[in-house]
């Protein structure tokens, strides 16, 4: 079985930048390099036959490269305590689209549609539960919260392998496709 996730990744330059955020949480398994990533469909275990039909699926889906800008900080809850501190990403016009014509090609993949909302975000760190409640993390927010960035282009659909270990997981980008950046053919 593969556990597969489609995804945008920032460039470096956002990537760094991100990077400087990520402190001040003593409990908080911040993400490194490889993993700085916005999360467009996440797919789940599937077997080799239903990813290869994914990714002819996805091989399809022809749209714009998102411009967007980071925009400020948040923090996602599971029973009561954070788990999770992300970068905002906006605007989400553009990338609601993208996820929708990504979720669309998983359809015809055969997966169901996607249930929950979605929202953009670049997630920074994960918390184990005895830290769920840190009051670090008000701090985190409150020091990080007009983090920004210019505008900028994630100009590849990318589809990632995630690896599970003990430290956490580990992601491999298998395939990556192209958007359209709007520059003519050389």
């Amino acid at each position: 079985m593969l556990r597969l996730f489609i995804a945008l990744r920032p460039p470096p330059a956002i990537r760094d930048l991100l990077a400087d955020a990520m402190d001040g949480v003593p409990s908080a398994r911040w993400q490194d390099d490889d993993q700085l990533h916005l999360t467009l469909r996440f797919i789940g275990e599937v077997d080799r036959p239903v990813a290869e039909d994914i990714a002819a699926a996805l091989e399809q889906v022809h749209a714009p490269a998102p411009t967007v800008r980071i925009a400020g900080v948040g923090t996602f809850d599971r029973r009561g305590r954070v788990d999770t501190l992300w970068a905002g990403v906006t605007p989400h016009d553009a990338l609601a689209h993208l996820h929708r014509k990504v979720d669309q090609a998983c359809g015809r993949a055969g997966l169901s549609p996607e249930p929950r909302a979605y929202l953009p975000h670049i997630t920074l760190a994960r918390l184990p539960g005895s830290a769920g409640r840190a009051p670090e993390i008000a701090g985190w927010r409150a020091v990080h919260a007009g983090l920004s960035s210019a505008p900028f282009a994630m100009e590849h659909l990318v589809l990632y392998q995630s690896h599970l270990g003990h430290g956490g997981a580990s992601y491999e980008p298998v395939m990556r496709w192209p958007l359209d950046t709007g520059a003519p053919d050389a």
